[in-house]
């Protein structure tokens, strides 16, 4: 019996309607780009399996930094005692977040990174006996899944039949080039209400909206405004964070620097679950106290699991490579030149590149639904084609491995003309 007859059996698979999708996919085994599936067949991984695997499939380098850390300590209880490499992980973090980032606290993948960071906002305010229950987000953001995290993404058909049990969420445009002022205005009149906690955003590209991208002196008009008005600013960089801007983190384009950032997906290069909640040390200092009551009372069983730790050491060894620093600059060449090409498309809309990110937006005649029929037909070509991308709608994009060869994202590039002319 096949994998995918297997999975039929027993399994329900994230964002999926099983009575209409195709069966699932069963991959035996990858390297770098590359993923074969059961019966052999070759696919490249264009999107770095949901942005998680920067450093490409079964790479060697983290595979030792895991095999060493299990033959140590594979894990230990995160409440009252601590470990080597979740301390060394978080000195080697404190020296390339923004400067005013002090305290790291862990979890387990983005949504619940959200979560914290979240509560904590509120909680800030509690322990200071200030009551503020809502937060700003921009229209069409996506945080995660957990209800905290939900509440804060603006996907509607994910939220909504949870619609009536989320907390309340102030919604402004996303700050697209002409729409920067009616962003700062909407910003400025949100602000005049006193209850509210936080804002969170995607720094410079939202991600699940279809790489969507801002330039920062906007951002940090928006952040500058929060500040005046005590209300916390949260960079959610689960998605953008370790180099996918080339820089490591989005926050570092700015001037502005947020009170809370959160990790996941390459965070530990692909390998194992876990995130970061980094906060400032004024955060801190509003829940250390004598009074019990005022601690941060969350966690996970596998919290700063060692394991991940060790391959999270691992990934920021390669991230800061000169191998792999050259190579994020190849592909944002790569990807300027794929832009020169598609411009004058007659089926492209337009192009948006940062960093290792490309999107660009076809052309249709109205509204496409996030999982529509042009989207399920570009995804079933590029499938067919041995590769592997997941457009948005009508929005195709490229997040590869850091180490993908310029052969193969010159196929992919191929393959996506391929379907502009056939689709």
């Amino acid at each position: 019996m096949s994998l995918t007859q297997r999975d039929h059996n027993c399994i329900w698979h994230p964002y999926t309607q099983h009575k209409t999708a195709l069966p699932p996919i069963g991959i035996k085994k990858g390297k770098g780009a590359l993923l074969w599936d059961e019966n052999g067949k070759e696919y490249i991984d264009a999107i770095a399996s949901w942005w998680v695997n920067p450093y490409g499939h079964s790479n060697p380098y983290i595979a030792d930094a895991i095999y060493k850390q299990l033959n140590t300590l594979e894990h230990v209880l995160f409440g009252g005692f601590t470990h080597e490499p979740a301390i060394e992980l978080s000195e080697r973090l404190m020296k390339l977040l923004p400067s005013n980032q002090s305290k790291l606290f862990f979890s387990d993948n983005g949504s619940t990174a959200v979560e914290v960071a979240i509560k904590t906002a509120f909680q800030y305010f509690f322990n200071k006996g200030i009551k503020k229950s809502k937060i700003i987000a921009f229209e069409n953001a996506f945080h995660g899944d957990t209800f905290g995290a939900m509440a804060a993404s603006g996907i509607s058909f994910f939220t909504n039949a949870f619609k009536d049990s989320l907390l309340e969420v102030v919604r402004i445009p996303v700050p697209v080039s002409g729409q920067e002022g009616n962003s700062i205005q909407a910003m400025k009149e949100v602000l005049q209400d006193n209850e509210v906690a936080a804002f969170i955003f995607e720094p410079l590209v939202q991600g699940a909206a279809g790489m969507v991208m801002y330039e920062p002196v906007v951002l940090d008009q928006l952040m500058a405004l929060c500040k005046e008005h005590d209300v916390l600013t949260i960079a959610d960089e689960v998605m953008t964070g370790f180099g996918k801007t080339i820089k490591i983190f989005a926050c570092d384009y700015l001037q502005q620097q947020p009170d809370m950032m959160t990790l996941s997906k390459a965070l530990t290069a692909g390998t194992l679950p876990m995130s970061i909640t980094s906060f400032t040390q004024e955060i801190f200092d509003a829940f250390y106290d004598d009074d019990v009551n005022k601690a941060l009372f969350h966690g996970h069983s596998f919290t700063a699991n060692p394991v991940g730790c060790a391959a999270a050491l691992a990934g920021l060894d390669l991230l800061q490579s000169d191998e792999i620093q050259e190579s994020l600059k190849r592909i944002n060449k790569r990807h300027q030149e794929f832009q020169l090409q598609l411009n004058q498309h007659p089926k492209v809309k337009c192009t948006r590149v940062m960093g290792v990110i490309f999107a660009l937006e076809i052309k249709t005649a109205g509204q496409q639904d996030y999982y529509g029929s042009l989207r399920n037909q570009l995804y079933e070509y590029f499938i067919s084609q041995g590769v592997i991308l997941r457009p948005v709608g009508a929005t195709i994009y490229i997040l590869p491995p850091y180490v993908i060869t310029d052969e193969q994202l010159g196929r992919v590039c191929q393959t996506i003309i391929g379907a502009l002319d056939k689709i």
